[in-house]
């Protein structure tokens, strides 16, 4: 009895880490964009002789199940491969009801596109620099649930490589969506850890914080001691450029005045935007993840870009092999029941990575066709302005996976379409909620303000109260607070130094 419960025990062990293998792998895959992927597939190849690929044109992704065993050694219980079957049945499910929910926005999925948008498009690195912290995070010594948590924050921070969202929220999120209860002072201490990534500034929750984090990385000196006393205690002063009240206050002369402002402006407001542009991301062409076309009657259509991914399969000599040693376990001897424990290995990992890969072509796809249906006016007509308030929550409630899934996606992924190619990143914006309790896109409303900033006359620059009645004009009632806020977020200085 004792020995059948700890039998049981192991088997179920062996089963939880096999299906958490699959998770990590099917997250990896997912998250990976094409390039990435193509060197996975070489590289996955290379290792597993019974992973082949096929030579016939128009193949598709072969399954191959192996027969249920009643040995104990291996891990031979195949309930994980019928659940895997069963989530990518849900997926099918998912996607066509997703079709039926939207008939008045059509949205159409091609398949393969064609050898000509195949030439058209560019193949090349595309190194983001969510990709490069990642690198870093994985040179690091951390715990599975740290460096979770980790990768988590790293998707959280914005373009500019800031961490905008606050600490509770984040903990809230965790908790709800996955499942990890932690206090602010343990998220905080791996945000530190974070921060002290390069570049310098990264993870800062504020133009302040970034800046003197950028600061505690020089080496000591006068210099330094002066830079961190004007941010932490003249930070207004300093961002209004008034120079003049920062020397009176700390009691320089122009020239040591002269010698902190040149320091002080070597320093990066947007770390993650900087580091973007230092590794190529913004300089080189990116490889589009989709391809989307709109139609003239408003009709929007999309492929998946899979380039010249390769069409994988279980080696056939490998499948008879283990089929052959099944058949004949009464006679095996010690080598060929090591063999034996090789192959299934072997084969199981195989079709572990088929499945993924089959997996992942079924989540992009899935997501795409959500944010199209969201945002169909935008692919209609290519104005900013009609994007709509769009969170990962309204992507996850319409296609039923999990909110870190389409973080990963959308966080590595682009899109072509026919007024440009966007991260998928950008269709995503909060609400912001009027007086009336009506929701406008907080993107619309920064559409609007940069409207207006841009038109003004540059000797009389709007002051964010004058913007704020502007935009009120115009139907977006907004505070001058939340002028200021997003203006900030825009890059804009304040009117004085507009003109």
């Amino acid at each position: 009895m004792a020995q059948n419960q700890i039998q049981e025990q192991k088997l179920e062990q062996r089963l939880q880490q096999s299906i958490s293998h699959q998770q990590f792998l099917q997250s990896q895959l997912t998250e990976m964009p094409l390039q990435q992927l193509m060197e996975r597939i070489e590289t996955e190849m290379h290792d597993n002789p019974a992973l082949e690929q096929s030579v016939d044109e128009g193949y598709s992704d072969e399954s191959y199940t192996p027969e249920p065993s009643d040995s104990t050694d291996g891990g031979d219980d195949y309930d994980s491969i019928r659940e895997r079957e069963e989530r990518i049945d849900a997926l099918d499910a998912a996607l066509a009801i997703l079709g039926r929910d939207d008939e008045d926005l059509p949205v159409y999925q091609d398949g393969r596109s064609s050898q000509e948008e195949h030439e058209e498009m560019v193949y090349g690195e595309s190194l983001s620099f969510y990709d490069y912290l990642l690198e870093q995070v994985g040179e690091m010594e951390l715990s599975d649930q740290e460096r979770y948590v980790m990768e988590y924050l790293i998707r959280s921070l914005d373009d500019d490589g800031l961490l905008r969202a606050s600490l509770d929220s984040i903990c809230e999120e965790l908790a709800i969506y996955h499942n990890i209860d932690l206090t602010t002072d343990q998220l905080q201490q791996t945000l530190r850890k974070l921060q002290r990534l390069d570049p310098a500034g990264i993870g800062g929750r504020d133009l302040q914080e970034c800046l003197l984090l950028q600061i505690e990385r020089r080496e000591r000196s006068k210099v330094k001691d002066l830079m961190k006393k004007v941010v932490t205690h003249h930070f207004e002063e300093f961002t209004k450029k008034h120079w003049g009240k920062i020397q009176q206050s700390l009691g320089l002369d122009d020239r040591q005045t002269a010698v902190l402002m040149k320091e002080l402006r070597r320093l990066n407001p947007k770390p993650g935007a900087s580091m973007g542009e230092t590794i190529g991301r913004s300089m080189q062409q990116i490889t589009p993840d989709f391809i989307a076309d709109t139609q003239d009657d408003g009709t929007v259509t999309f492929v998946l870009n899979e380039g010249d991914m390769p069409h994988l399969h279980v080696s056939q000599s490998f499948a008879d092999l283990l089929k052959d040693y099944q058949k004949n376990k009464g006679g095996l001897t010690r080598q060929m029941k090591e063999a034996l424990i090789y192959t299934k290995q072997k084969v199981e990992a195989a079709q572990n990575f088929i499945d993924a890969i089959q997996l992942r072509r079924q989540t992009l796809t899935l997501t795409m066709e959500a944010i199209i249906n969201w945002q169909h006016r935008f692919f209609e007509e290519g104005d900013e302005s009609l994007l709509k308030p769009m969170i990962l929550k309204d992507i996850g409630n319409k296609t039923g996976l999990d909110l870190s899934t389409i973080s990963r996606v959308s966080n590595s992924k682009y899109v072509q379409t026919r007024w440009g190619t966007f991260p998928l990143r950008y269709f995503f914006s909060d609400a912001y909620t009027t007086g009336s309790g009506e929701e406008l896109s907080t993107r619309e409303i920064k559409v609007a303000l940069r409207d207006l900033i841009d038109g003004e006359d540059k000797r009389k620059p709007l002051s964010d109260e004058a913007l704020s009645a502007a935009m009120k004009k115009k139907g977006y009632p907004i505070a001058r607070r939340t002028v200021a806020k997003y203006r900030e977020q825009m890059g804009y200085p304040v009117s004085r130094l507009r003109k």
